[in-house]
């Protein structure tokens, strides 16, 4: 048996979905393990162009089962407008192939309002929230105040489990905020609107994958954001409110005794970011906006542009090392074809020292970039499926990365499409 967790070594926004998308062949059983609406993976395949929030990117291949784990943030509302989005494009979606664990927390319509309240309180201190009630959400989780998926099969517990929480949470939406207080009569019909409609998918995901494993099947684990967006590996305090690292994929899925034996780092040839906090190698003006337009880098859930920049060898060494990748997959190659020149962080400057090591997040905001310049290759390789077939230019920009980061790029994209991609194996050089 073969488990894999697909990761993102930077930001987020690196290229999951895509090389979810393209691996899922070779698994039996796709998981979303953490995270929740707050980020999206867009894939691009012969049934069109989808934007997905909570469904795992394996829910386009036949046969494949897709299981939504314990530690996801599920939204019952946004996910159940997301399953008839994808159904409008001709994709099945049922029990059949889709599993929500009974021990995931929902996401109730008051952690959107507070997450909202929050960002608005902050004002210009905020954190860059998506507003999707993420993080109150997981707040609320560890302070044992949420509503398990599986409480819906037990309506009469159910309700006033509800209606306990409608209390203590509104004391925080009135006193707090200043807020409208929700009604019981509100939840009641969130509930039988939204919630009550995902009781077919609900499973056991513990039984569930234990059963899996027996039976020899692979699990591809599915992550959202990346390992700079880790609630305690990322550069806090902006981050997400969940863990992003391959090593919580089993925990976070539903069954902590299963074992990792590849892990896929992804990174994009160039750095972005969406959000606030220190970004090192961040452009502005016509540099930014080139690039920007070049990779079409505006969010896929919030459609805001995202901040771009120069790839970060420091911090793209220290994700691969958070996320003990085993592989890298480089997206976006193709979008620096534009460029005479290609510059590549190599360093920081700290406190007046060079260093190839990420610092602690309170010293990233007075870090300096320290830049090499690679010869650009100025041609469309979007059409070349081999490595021996890429310009000799571009073979030495993956190559340099490769050495700095230290594990294998196996897998190098040239362009959105799932084909658009060439394999490498170990030892192919130049």
């Amino acid at each position: 048996m073969s488990n894999c967790a697909i990761v993102g070594i930077n930001w987020g926004d690196e290229g999951k979905g895509r090389m979810v998308d393209l691996l899922t062949e070779q698994y039996d059983v796709v998981v979303r393990y953490q995270g929740g609406g707050n980020a999206g993976h867009t894939v691009i395949n012969e049934q069109g162009k989808f934007a997905l929030h909570l469904l795992p990117s394996g829910i386009f291949h036949p046969g494949v089962m897709n299981l939504l784990g314990n530690d996801v943030a599920v939204d019952p509302e946004s996910l159940w407008q997301e399953l008839e989005q994808v159904r409008s494009q001709g994709v099945a979606v049922t029990p059949e192939n889709l599993k929500i664990s009974s021990r995931a927390s929902l996401l109730m319509p008051w952690h959107r309002l507070q997450d909202e309240l929050e960002e608005a309180r902050l004002k210009d201190k905020k954190y860059g929230s998506t507003k999707q009630g993420i993080a109150p959400f997981y707040a609320d989780k560890y302070q044992k105040k949420t509503v398990l998926a599986g409480e819906l099969l037990y309506p009469e517990e159910l309700r006033q489990h509800l209606a306990d929480l409608l209390e203590w949470k509104n004391l925080t939406l009135t006193g707090v905020y200043g807020a409208k207080p929700y009604t019981m009569e509100e939840l009641d019909a969130w509930v039988e609107s939204y919630a009550k409609k995902l009781v077919p998918y609900l499973c056991d995901s513990a039984q569930f994958l234990a059963q899996a494993e027996k039976d020899g099947k692979r699990i591809l684990f599915e992550a959202q954001l990346g390992a700079l967006r880790d609630l305690d590996y990322g550069i806090h305090p902006y981050t997400t409110s969940s863990h992003t690292t391959a090593a919580y994929a089993p925990v976070g899925a539903g069954l902590p005794s299963l074992t990792m034996d590849r892990v896929v780092g992804v990174v994009k040839a160039y750095s972005t970011c969406v959000g606030e906090g220190p970004f090192v190698c961040e452009w502005f003006g016509e540099e930014a906006e080139a690039l920007r337009a070049a990779g079409a880098e505006y969010g896929a859930k919030t459609g805001r542009p995202r901040r771009v920049g120069p790839l970060d060898v420091v911090a793209t060494k220290y994700g691969v090392m958070v996320q003990g990748a085993t592989e890298i997959a480089l997206t976006k190659l193709d979008v620096l074809s534009y460029m005479d020149k290609i510059p590549v962080c190599r360093s920081y400057v700290v406190d007046g020292k060079e260093t190839e090591e990420f610092p602690f997040p309170t010293a990233l905001a007075a870090a300096k970039p320290v830049f090499d310049w690679m010869e650009g290759w100025k041609c469309d390789i979007s059409g070349v499926r081999t490595w021996e077939d890429l310009p000799r230019a571009a073979r030495d920009y993956v190559e340099w990365i490769e050495e700095r980061i230290g594990c294998h790029i196996k897998y190098v994209s040239v362009g959105p499409e799932r084909n658009s991609l060439i394999v490498r194996e170990k030892g192919e050089q130049k």
